[in-house]
């Protein structure tokens, strides 16, 4: 089986651009599932019902998030009442949601898609190595395809964890820096792992946000809202080959459409 995962969704342009593009991706790789990190979807910063909506009516079947899920007061409801939007698992108990989800293909497969959030210059957490021990624990052995975004900072905490849970999970993708990375490959006990897969959203930008906005914040060091950038847009993400029987992947290929 295959799963397309789609990185960062950066507000209107991101989310257009994946309308006009999804169908064609799904055909030319013959896709069964199609998850998307979409938590900077709603002009850039967290999500919206609307956004939740219009995002899993374009054939989307699983919305992931980071830190900014929390950033839209009236996107927290989702979390509630959308099966198929997940937050990090790793945040308290308390807060709305739920971190893991088990979702079927149309063929019938069974799919754990696990959310989990780094520490490394991010906030006090817990454990993401312990948790992910945790839900592999709670899912089972019978669970044999999973698919894990981690939203992190740093490299070599993603890549910490893709070694830690290497053969126990078919996949590990890295969100969060909107930068794609050329480390994909699969893990010598059977899991493809990329630090991350990438912005889906206006290259001419930094990291999605308006170039001069970015600029100036830096050099001024004063607080400056952001807008995110519309022009030239580009879809990064990743396709991953499963083998439906031991649930280890075969084969991990970055993609990249640029739009008009």
């Amino acid at each position: 089986m295959k799963i397309l995962f789609i990185g960062d969704i950066v507000g209107r342009p991101g989310r257009h651009l994946v309308r006009d593009v999804l169908p064609r991706l799904v055909d030319q790789h013959m896709i069964d599932l199609v998850v998307a990190n979409g938590e900077n979807a709603a002009a850039g910063f967290g999500l919206t019902p609307d956004v939740v909506a219009e995002l899993l009516d374009m054939g989307i079947d699983v919305l992931t998030t980071g830190n900014h899920v929390w950033d839209k007061r009236d996107g927290l409801v989702c979390l509630e009442q959308e099966p198929a939007l997940l937050r990090p698992a790793n945040y308290p108990v308390e807060t709305p949601g739920r971190g893991v989800g088990v979702f079927q293909t149309a063929a019938g497969l069974s799919v754990a898609i696990v959310n989990l959030e780094g520490r490394v210059f991010m906030k006090s957490l817990d454990c993401p190595f312990r948790k992910a021990d945790a839900i592999l624990k709670e899912l089972g052995p019978a669970q044999r395809i999973i698919l894990v975004d981690f939203h992190a900072e740093a490299t070599s905490e993603k890549g910490a964890l893709a070694a830690y849970l290497d053969g126990r999970v078919s996949a590990i993708v890295g969100t969060h820096t909107h930068v794609q990375t050329a480390d994909e490959r699969v893990m010598p006990g059977g899991t493809a792992f990329i630090s991350d897969a990438g912005m889906t959203g206006s290259r001419d930008s930094v990291i999605g946000i308006r170039k001069e906005l970015s600029v100036q914040r830096f050099m001024t060091q004063m607080p400056v809202r952001y807008e995110i950038a519309k022009k030239d847009p580009v879809l990064c993400g990743v396709v991953v080959s499963i083998d439906e029987d031991s649930g280890l992947a075969k084969s991990i290929e970055r993609i990249k459409v640029v739009g008009v």
